[in-house]
């Protein structure tokens, strides 16, 4: 029996890329709102007018397929029109984090060699200082504008692979320099058909891109909302007059929350008594948020809140499929198997474990991105077998439900038992007390190493003696941490993305 090959044009036909799924919605809705920023909007004709003129600009400059193309930019309308540029042209858009000190931006732009940068104009100084390799600019602006003008509007009806790269967004650990996750068109596609399925989110459906572009919780889900029809409100960043605008306005049945402002937006929605015109859902990563946090924003938002565990290499897989109810501080944060997506569980030589036991995250499914650009070793560590390992540990409970544990990479080891400081972080920000909780370890000459506990509190009665006794009831003994030291919230040594980063908290605890 002989397998089927199709052929060629058959093959052909099954493609579908960003910038041509965008380019054939627009007939269906021409004059809808695409893009709202501020006192700006851009329909689908224009967003299409726009992005088809810088891709044929793109390529008049002899960039050709596979090229990066710099985008140093805040939230803007300017971004979305890039990306579909970039699409169009074949090109790869590298979304570069203005927040990075010079060191780290160098990195990022050095790592994919871009042929062109795209720079607003209070942040070209940035570039100034890196001495770079040379390339083009183009500043957002009168000189941008000028080069769009020049440009044909025809679309450019190129030859473009799903499996080409189609935007590089840069991860960063607690400890090291980014990397560049390289996106290709296939899995952006995947992802818009997973956020309308997890999410249950209709098409022409609103979304509020305040989170910055160069992570995906904007990026993702602004690509998905634009190929479905829908609009999206641009807002640069955290600003609450601005994102409250929005949602007394639209309805959407999807707001992002991210940790840090949950709180602080919750409590400004109750005492402004803030009515929202309607949210399907909010939040995300769960885990990382106070619970009494997660309470307040559901009662203020009046929706559940997303039980969400997501990566920019997967998108929304492996655990995105689950809320937390209206009004609840939940005693635990089991998640549900995201659908299109096989999911394993391993150890450290990749054999599954059973049922209840911590294992490192192995997965497949059409969301992934295409590794890391230009990191070989790491690639071939990280997808060893044909898995992508997340190095991220999870449990399956009984019931199918996944618990979220620990990242493989940092672990306590205490007397021979491995101990994953986000088991009692978990028990700590149980008590709505406490605001924000971070274990790292600390040498012992007797254990090797013994978890000790950084706390921010959210009430100034709280104390050790409160945090021993609950971890005493909910923790093995080996577990539970020998110190638990008091600080304020500005004193969490963070990234430039947010993250805690442990290394810093150790090296206090071996100075004094």
């Amino acid at each position: 029996m002989s397998l089927y090959v199709p052929p060629q044009a058959v093959n052909a036909s099954r493609r579908a890329t960003i910038g041509a799924l965008f380019h054939a919605r627009v007939p269906a809705n021409p004059e809808h709102r695409a893009v709202v920023d501020g006192g700006r909007v851009l329909t689908y004709t224009e967003l299409e007018d726009r992005s088809n003129r810088l891709a044929n600009g793109f390529l008049s400059l002899g960039l050709r397929r596979g090229d990066r193309v710099g985008l140093l930019a805040r939230n803007c309308l300017e971004y979305l029109e890039i990306e579909l540029a970039a699409a169009k042209a074949g090109l790869i858009l590298a979304a570069l984090n203005w927040r990075l000190g010079d060191r780290e931006l160098r990195h990022c732009i050095n790592l994919v060699q871009p042929e062109a940068i795209i720079v607003q104009e209070d942040l070209a100084a940035a570039l100034d200082r890196l001495d770079l390799a040379p390339h083009r600019r183009f500043e957002l602006g009168p000189a941008y504008e000028d080069f769009l003008a020049a440009a044909p509007n025809h679309y450019p009806d190129l030859d473009i692979d799903p499996e080409d790269g189609l935007v590089i967004l840069y991860t960063s650990g607690t400890t090291g320099l980014p990397k560049g996750a390289l996106v290709s068109h296939r899995a952006m596609v995947a992802r818009a058909m997973c956020f309308a399925s997890e999410f249950e989110v209709p098409i022409g459906d609103n979304f509020c891109a305040w989170p910055p572009f160069y992570h995906m919780a904007s990026t993702d889900q602004s690509l998905a909302t634009l190929l479905r029809g829908g609009t999206v409100h641009v807002v640069n960043g955290y600003e609450p007059d601005l994102l409250i605008h929005v949602l007394e306005t639209e309805e959407m049945r999807f707001f992002a929350l991210m940790p840090g402002m949950v709180g602080p937006f919750a409590a400004i929605l109750q005492a402004r008594g803030v009515k929202v015109k309607g949210v399907g859902s909010c939040g995300a990563m769960a885990d990382l948020v106070p619970r009494e946090d997660i309470a307040a924003a559901t009662l203020a938002l009046n929706a559940p809140y997303n039980n969400t565990f997501g990566a920019t290499e997967t998108g929304m897989p492996p655990a995105t499929s689950n809320v937390i109810p209206i009004g609840v501080a939940p005693t635990n944060l089991s998640k549900r198997q995201s659908a299109f997506c096989e999911l394993r569980l391993v150890d450290a030589e990749d054999n599954e474990v059973p049922v209840g036991t911590p294992g490192e995250v192995a997965l497949r499914g059409p969301t992934l991105f295409s590794g890391y650009w230009n990191a070989e070793e790491t690639n071939a560590q990280d997808f060893r077998n044909g898995w992508f390992h997340m190095g991220d540990v999870l449990r399956r409970n009984a019931d199918g439900s996944l618990d979220y544990v620990d990242r493989v990479k940092y672990m306590i080891k205490s007397g021979g038992e491995n101990i994953y400081p986000a088991e009692i972080e978990q028990v700590m920000l149980a008590d709505a007390r406490v605001h924000e909780a971070v274990v790292v370890r600390r040498a012992d000459r007797k254990w090797g190493e013994v978890p000790v506990a950084f706390v921010v509190m959210a009430d100034p009665g709280l104390t050790a003696d409160d945090l021993m006794e609950r971890c005493r009831e909910n923790l093995s003994s080996y577990k539970r941490p020998k110190e638990i030291i008091f600080l304020a919230e500005d004193e969490l040594p963070r990234s430039t993305t947010g993250k805690v980063q442990r290394h810093e908290l150790e090296a206090r605890l071996s100075s004094g």
